[in-house]
């Protein structure tokens, strides 16, 4: 398994706007993405464990075609939780699980 930590801003996807993304920085996604892995279905998503001030979840991450890099996915029960909102810059400790 490994584990990155870093910082990025919490932003909106989508007209609605319902969804909420941090964008991994370019290096932590190209150091991911070169990492050799067994093929997977779908679309290129990656599951992980995230840690986000004092919350903890698993979900995936997800190739962003326009910034090249991926995206994780946090919660609303997180954003709640860590009273984090649009624009609010984080730190997130990401373990890769695959």
């Amino acid at each position: 398994m490994q584990r990155f930590t870093f910082d990025g801003a919490v932003r909106p996807f989508g007209a609605e706007g319902s969804w909420r993304f941090v964008t991994l920085p370019a290096d932590v996604s190209d150091d991911i993405r070169s990492r050799p892995r067994p093929p997977r279905p779908g679309f290129g998503s990656l599951r992980v464990d995230v840690r986000l001030g004092g919350s903890s979840w698993s979900t995936s991450i997800f190739p962003d075609a326009s910034s090249g890099c991926y995206v994780l996915p946090v919660k609303k029960a997180v954003r709640v939780a860590e009273g984090v909102d649009d624009g609010d810059a984080v730190t997130v400790e990401l373990t890769l699980l695959e």
